[in-house]
Formats: C-alpha cells, structure tokens, sequence
C-alpha cells in the first residue's frame, strides 16, 4: 500500500463526512523515516487546496499563516518561507508555492497530517464515531513514513489514537505509544495550536522544543 492507494479512501470519506463540495486534504513533507509526524484534528475549508478549482498538492495547512508560525518557532522551516507566508493573503498561494513550501518542510525532516482527512467548511466539532474511521487509515500512514516520533495535538486526537483517555494538560512529555498491526511507534500528545488553541501555542512550543532536543532531530 502506498500513500496514493490511502488517497482514494480518503476521498470516499470526503463525500461520506465531509462537505462535497470540498476536496479532502492528506498529508504532506517527508515521507521517508521523518524525524516527526504532526498529526493534527481535520481540514477546513481555508485551506484553498480544498477548492475543487485547486490542481496542486493537497496537504494540510495551505494558505493559511498561523500554524507556519509554530513551525517557524521551531527552527522547521527555513526563515524565508516563513516570510513569504506571512507576506501572503491566502488566496495568493498558488500551486508552486505550496509544493515550495513542502520541499522546505521535506528538507527539516518532518511530515504533517491529520487524524481526519475530511474537509468541513469551518472548524465545525466533529464526533469520535467520524474520526474513528480514519485511526486505521492513519496507522496505514505510520507503516508506510515509519517516522521516528509521532506528535498528537489535543484531547481528541490523542484519546482516538492512543485509545483511551487523554488530558494533554496531565500528559505533557509522557512517552506513549502507537501499536499498528505492523509495528509500534513513540508518541507524545500536545495542545491544540490553532484556532481557541491559539493560547496555548507557547505550551506546545515548550513541549515539542523538549521532544526535538530529546532525540537531537537539530543536531
């Protein structure tokens, strides 16, 4: 199985849980033994790759500025990237930019996806039953990249795939782990950085400064 075969099903699902008129969102960055897997909630429609108008890659965050900022903190993506999105609107991305961005996002060795690949047209709450169906799909994911550590942002998330209850504000820097049918990985469940999220960037930063120092992933 490949990355595009896991494609396919999550475009099934789009037209099962999310808007049709939006196209559903994958992943995107290195997808050979990543230093670290981001696994956020599920796309929205400010992704401009959603549009069914867009032909370029369909990986999350595109378009958008604040999650760029974290990553930036983080010393993983380079600092002209990190201009250029903040110079532009969103709907000033064009094809070639987006696949500029994920090249640098390549080059820091890390991958970002979400738990849920079907894009809503706002960032609508969304019940476990419907993130239930992708935590399969998202293992696929894991045995195909095989990334070195998985990051999980928020209660939800985490409690889906990790499969049972998580208070990330009782988890900070605790080790879990993920058991696919193929093989097991190192997790570590953060806050939300986006959206109400958004105050709690700092904590996340915190968190994930003490990940990548733990594993030299900037050595």
């Amino acid at each position: 199985m490949t990355l595009e075969d896991l494609n396919k099903k999550y475009d099934e699902l789009q037209l099962k849980w999310g808007d049709k008129n939006l196209h559903s969102i994958y992943n995107g960055g290195c997808s050979e033994q990543p230093d670290i897997c981001f696994v956020f909630m599920n796309p929205t429609g400010r992704n401009i790759a959603s549009s069914k108008e867009w032909h370029g890659i369909h990986s999350p965050w595109i378009g958008t500025k604040n999650i760029w900022t974290l990553f930036y903190r983080l010393n993983l993506i380079s600092e002209d990237i990190y201009i250029r999105i903040r110079d532009k609107l969103g709907k000033d991305w064009d094809e070639d930019f987006a696949i500029e961005v994920y090249d640098d996002v390549i080059r820091h060795h890390f991958f970002i996806t979400n738990l849920g690949k079907c894009t809503q047209v706002d960032a609508r709450v969304l019940p476990d039953s419907v993130f239930l169906e992708y935590r399969d799909l998202l293992f696929n994911e894991l045995d195909i990249i095989k990334p070195k550590v998985v990051i999980l942002f928020g209660n939800q998330v985490s409690s889906i795939v990790l499969n049972k209850k998580i208070s990330v504000s009782t988890n900070r820097k605790k080790e879990e782990k993920i058991i696919t049918s193929n093989n097991q990985y190192i997790a570590y469940t953060t806050y939300y950085p986006i959206g109400n999220g958004i105050f709690n960037i700092d904590k996340a930063i915190e968190d994930i400064s003490w990940i990548i120092d733990k594993y030299r992933f900037n050595k």
